[in-house]
């Protein structure tokens, strides 16, 4: 079921938004070479604890899960692309690094992701978050009340064609609330015009990724983390918003 959220509803979910991004910021600033991906997920748990928020990751356990998460951000570099599970692995000059977060603040969920180069990066490495980024800000761009829910996908598929990428429909976007993964999915890639129509107080994740040269993917033997088929690097960018009568509001925006 689609719940809408009333504009007081909305407001009670700025916290989550700015907690998260706040997150998103410290962990951008403290990756760098020789980091250890388990000290990116100490850092995220420290900030969870001192600002009294819930970690949604860490006893999250889906159908395509193994076991429950165990860890409260997920950490994929360079070929894995999603779902990534910290482990011990120092980062490396030019590893592309893919971070994604959500915390649940005084009941209400927000989640975001951000990708980066660690050290010296590939040009490749760059134009393939910047169009990540791309297709997010055209994507929320499109969320506006009396537009469909095909017009926000159609904005990432067209991003991703122009620039010569495939897109994985397997893992997209979604509702976001009292939980962090709710109706409706929001496919990364579709036709405009098409799905209903998007009204004032639906609050939905919108997460475009995409890899060099595949769309497909597989499990690692970690039973979480999911790599590109070809070895192919991947970015991945979120934002959650809000869909208001002014237009789209995105919550986690970062500074």
């Amino acid at each position: 079921m689609i719940e809408l959220r009333t504009p007081a509803q909305i407001e009670e979910m700025r916290p989550a938004g700015r907690f998260v991004a706040s997150v998103i910021d410290a962990l951008a600033e403290r990756a760098d070479v020789g980091v250890n991906l388990l000290e990116l997920d100490a850092l995220a748990a420290e900030m969870i604890a001192r600002a009294g928020a819930e970690s949604c990751y860490v006893d999250y356990h889906p159908s395509f899960g193994a076991s429950p998460f165990g860890k409260v951000l997920c950490t994929s570099v360079n070929d894995a692309v999603l779902h990534g599970l910290p482990h011990d692995y120092a980062l490396k000059d030019g590893d592309l690094l893919s971070v994604d977060f959500a915390v649940a603040v005084d009941g209400w969920v927000a989640d975001s992701a951000y990708s980066l180069v660690v050290g010296t990066p590939r040009r490749e490495d760059l134009e393939l978050i910047e169009v990540t980024r791309k297709a997010l800000d055209d994507a929320i761009a499109a969320a506006r009340p009396g537009n469909r829910m095909g017009d926000i996908s159609a904005a990432i598929g067209k991003v991703a064609r122009s620039a010569g990428l495939g897109v994985n429909l397997q893992f997209g976007g979604h509702g976001v609330g009292r939980t962090m993964h709710g109706e409706p999915h929001v496919p990364n890639d579709g036709r405009p015009g098409r799905g209903f129509k998007l009204e004032p107080g639906l609050v939905i994740a919108i997460e475009p990724w995409f890899m060099h040269t595949t769309d497909r993917i597989y499990t690692d033997p970690d039973g979480w983390t999911l790599r590109s088929e070809d070895g192919s690097r991947g970015a991945h960018m979120e934002h959650t918003i809000a869909i208001t009568e002014d237009g789209p509001l995105v919550l986690t925006a970062r500074g």
